[in-house]
């Protein structure tokens, strides 16, 4: 589960824009897959990077060691802003929204729950509502599901649109326990 997502979303957002302009997107997002995949298959590498008692000068020798061949300056710019700003412990986090949100060259994911088949045109008058707020290109993917008792829910990435009957039952039985009757 992402700690501090409007962090996380900032730092993520920011390094694609200026890598955008740079390196550009494509570039970016395959140095973040190498320096996660670098990570993950070397634990110390990252615990070193995190370390409190390694200067940060000496990590900026590291990471200039180790990749610099291997990934844009950009990507090594951004890591040494992490660990200046003693956020390292965020970019997997980091990865992990930009691979979310970019995996499908700009689509997002959407899960639509409901309880009974939907008509065509409902679910296109759905999917343009969600395109117009949201400003992006969909990949929709509809599940029944009954437990809803009816209405819809809305999944897209960590946000969840809950118009389902279940979710209003359980929101007025919250309202009338707090109810006092004397």
């Amino acid at each position: 589960m992402i700690k501090d997502k409007p962090v996380i979303s900032r730092y993520a957002e920011a390094f694609l824009s200026f890598a955008k302009a740079n390196c550009g997107t494509d570039r970016a997002l395959e140095d973040l897959v190498t320096v996660k995949n670098i990570i993950r298959d070397n634990p110390g590498f990252g615990q070193l990077l995190d370390n409190p008692e390694i200067s940060y000068s000496e990590k900026c020798l590291i990471i200039d060691g180790v990749a610099k061949d291997s990934i844009a300056d950009e990507m090594r710019n951004f890591l040494k802003l992490l660990l200046e700003k003693k956020r390292f412990n965020i970019f997997l986090d980091v990865a992990e929204y930009l691979r979310a949100k970019y995996s499908h060259r700009g689509q997002i994911d959407v899960l639509l729950k409901t309880a009974f088949p939907l008509e065509l045109d409902l679910i296109r008058r759905i999917e343009a509502a969600l395109k117009k707020k949201f400003n992006r290109d969909l990949r929709f993917y509809i599940n029944l599901d009954g437990s809803l008792l009816g209405g819809v829910q809305v999944i897209i990435g960590n946000t969840i649109i809950d118009g389902s009957v279940k979710k209003r039952l359980e929101g007025l039985r919250e309202r009338l326990a707090t109810v006092r009757m004397d």
